[in-house]
């Protein structure tokens, strides 16, 4: 992954050199995210700047990337998993080995946005045609990777990576929509809605188990498609492990050529981080030997990630509490990761989202309800998850990828009845991804219950933070929350220890706008709620305040007794 910069709708007489300047500056505050080589192109009409981590043809692929002809200007952020089999449907003189270029090649060949919907991958770009005085900014279906947009007192418009590039020139800054092209001649155009959004369209599917695994297996070996070294964040949770099996399993073999050569790295490194103790470093060396990875650990005090706490809030732009307390640790990790000369990880965010993971799905009151709110975790998955994983390892610059959240996984895995979802009859959550990988992993793993990554860590990190802010805000100033912080007012002294930092960098009511909730309770959304009228109460979104759920199963998904 990279960072992008674009300004659009240029004033008449604009100074261009002036302007490349600003950009320049701009993109420099998001240079973290691509620290091997920076770029910047001006046209008339348009400025587009580039910060690249080079994943894919390292030896080439600099962007801003032009077409031979010099009419179309692209600047991407993310990762085209099958640019390969569209490069070889399109007549388009490429340039460079580069992923990314097939984006231009395919816009060349229609000249709208329907070629957007054609990509499978994680992304956000800007495109300048300068022949048509044409701009179209794009950001992937699930919106794993970040991107803001904004105007300045010009009128110009600002797109970036980071909300940090952008902040001090538009006043108005917001999230981009995942799912979503702009295109400067008809305005913002949704090009990802799925039938699987609907219950009625999915009830009754003939998905089985074996397809979950096939699907899941050949969306990690897309994801594997890398020209430098690469590993896996291993937790020993389920959804980290699975995506450690998968990939061990293909490691050995360049993803490239087809599997026709031997992996530049074929050594499958793993790497894990915690308090002295945690849950999930005992459960990942259980995973590691398992799976056979080479496996690294890492422990941190929580001294060290009190003191990480104010960086952390900077890079992931957030005052989110889960977010926050997750975001720390990985943070951490990726500087040991990034330390070791590792550029690119697979991790596990999303599975909890498609499969209703997550311990208040026990609640779920039908089947109905369990698929509507699985549908609305994703829709706001690019607000907590897919933030916290890219942002927190791209702040040492290395990239995380997802393949849980595979378009053609995602197809499938929603697509299941999701009534072989549900919670009932003594099934464990997640009970069809763990039968579908049956043997694949120690049953102390596969059958192990979800915790928050937050909780896993170690439980002493959680408390330790509540305790910490009880300290170090006054009674004085949480009563007076509501005052100074009018849009999501904090509800505990966490969550105004975190609204304060948020606010020393991001200043501003639009910066505020730009988090939906603050305090995600016990991870749900506000439809949830009414499912357990405790959850309306709980200010805190632990695993752990789930009552009657955490704890409650064995490793063979059955309730004692």
């Amino acid at each position: 992954m990279c960072a992008i910069l674009g300004c659009f709708d240029l004033p008449t007489g604009d100074d261009l050199a002036a302007l490349r300047q600003r950009a320049v500056g701009m993109s420099s505050r998001q240079r973290h995210r691509g620290p091997d080589w920076s770029g910047v192109a001006v046209r008339d009409g348009a400025v587009l700047a580039h910060e690249r981590l080079a994943i894919v043809d390292p030896g080439s692929g600099a962007q801003p990337m032009t077409s031979r002809d010099g009419t179309l200007t692209l600047a991407v952020n993310g990762e085209i998993y099958n640019h390969r089999s569209l490069r070889e449907r399109l007549d388009y003189e490429f340039t460079t080995a580069s992923d990314s270029e097939v984006i231009n090649a395919l816009y060349a060949a229609c000249r709208d946005t329907s070629f957007v919907g054609r990509l499978n991958g994680l992304f956000a770009f800007a495109l300048w045609d300068s022949e048509a005085g044409r701009a179209l900014i794009a950001r992937d279906p699930m919106g794993v990777c970040p991107l803001y947009w904004g105007r300045d007192s010009v009128g110009r418009l600002w797109t970036a990576s980071e909300m940090k590039a952008l902040v001090g020139v538009c006043d108005d800054v917001e999230v981009f929509p995942p799912g979503h092209v702009y295109d400067s001649e008809i305005g913002l155009v949704r090009f990802y809605a799925p039938e699987w959004r609907d219950y009625d369209a999915v009830a009754g599917s003939d998905t089985v188990p074996t397809d979950l695994r096939s699907g899941f297996e050949a969306a990690v070996h897309r994801q594997l498609m890398t020209d430098v070294p690469y590993g896996v964040l291993l937790s020993g949770g389920l959804d980290s492990s699975l995506v450690a099996a998968c990939a061990a399993k293909f490691a050995r073999d360049r993803i490239e050529d087809d599997d026709r050569s031997r992996a530049w790295w074929p050594r499958l490194h793993s790497f894990a981080i915690g308090l002295t103790g945690s849950p999930d470093l005992a459960a990942a060396r259980v995973a590691a030997e398992a799976i056979d990875t080479e496996h690294h650990e890492f422990t941190y005090t929580f001294d060290e990630g009190l003191d990480a706490l104010p960086e952390v809030i900077r890079h992931i732009e957030t005052y989110d509490v889960t977010t926050i307390r997750a975001s720390t640790p990985m943070f951490l990790l990726a500087r040991r990761i990034k330390a070791m000369g590792v550029k690119m990880v697979l991790s596990g965010e999303g599975s909890d989202e498609i499969f209703g993971g997550y311990l208040y799905f026990h609640k779920a009151p039908s089947t109905r309800e369990f698929h509507e709110e699985t549908v609305r975790k994703l829709d706001a998955l690019h607000n907590y998850d897919c933030l916290r994983a890219n942002k927190a390892m791209m702040a040492w610059g290395v990239e995380a990828r997802v393949p849980f959240l595979d378009l053609e996984f995602l197809d499938t895995a929603m697509s299941m009845d999701p009534s072989r979802k549900t919670i009932a009859d003594g099934r464990m959550e997640k009970h069809a991804l763990r039968e579908a990988f049956d043997g694949a992993l120690p049953d102390s793993i596969l059958w192990r219950q979800k915790e928050q990554f937050s909780d896993g860590v170690g439980y002493g990190w959680i408390d330790g933070l509540k305790d910490h802010a009880e300290k170090a805000v006054s009674d004085a100033d949480f009563a007076a929350a509501a005052t100074r912080f009018p849009h999501n007012p904090p509800r505990s002294k966490e969550a105004y220890l975190y609204r304060e930092i948020f606010e020393r960098h991001f200043p501003g009511a639009a910066c505020a706008r730009t988090v939906p909730g603050g305090e995600s309770i016990a991870c749900s959304t506000p439809e949830a709620l009414a499912w357990d009228p405790a959850f309306a109460d709980a200010a805190d979104p632990s695993g752990r305040a789930v009552l009657g759920v955490h704890g409650g199963y064995t490793h063979a998904g059955r309730v004692p007794g």
